[in-house]
């Protein structure tokens, strides 16, 4: 098991990521318009570098679900490989059996 202040940490920043990202949008794409003029960029570029850092969705990290483990993690399912495997194992995920020959 994951340090629980490491797994609230991303349950913040993925709250935060939410909620700004529509300024965020807003604020790159003005940043990006090469039609308006040079200072209204800039000034779009200032405002989005003043935002905090943890509203970035970049700043997020993928962890297991179960177990909040940060490395080995399957995307389709949001669980870690060691998760995955134990839960393969009891028949708990539809469609998937352990290998065995």
């Amino acid at each position: 098991m994951a340090k629980k202040s490491a797994v609230e940490r991303d349950k913040k920043r993925r709250r935060m990521a939410k909620g700004q990202s529509a300024k965020r949008a807003q604020l790159r794409a003005i940043a990006h318009d090469r039609s308006l003029p040079p200072e209204e960029r800039f000034q779009a570029y200032l405002r989005l570098a003043e935002m905090p850092r943890n509203g970035s969705k970049v700043r997020v990290h993928n962890r297991c679900e179960l177990t909040g483990r940060p490395k080995g993690f399957y995307r389709k399912f949001k669980l870690s490989r060691i998760a995955l495997r134990d839960l393969a194992s009891v028949g708990q995920i539809p469609g998937m059996t352990k290998s065995s020959w």
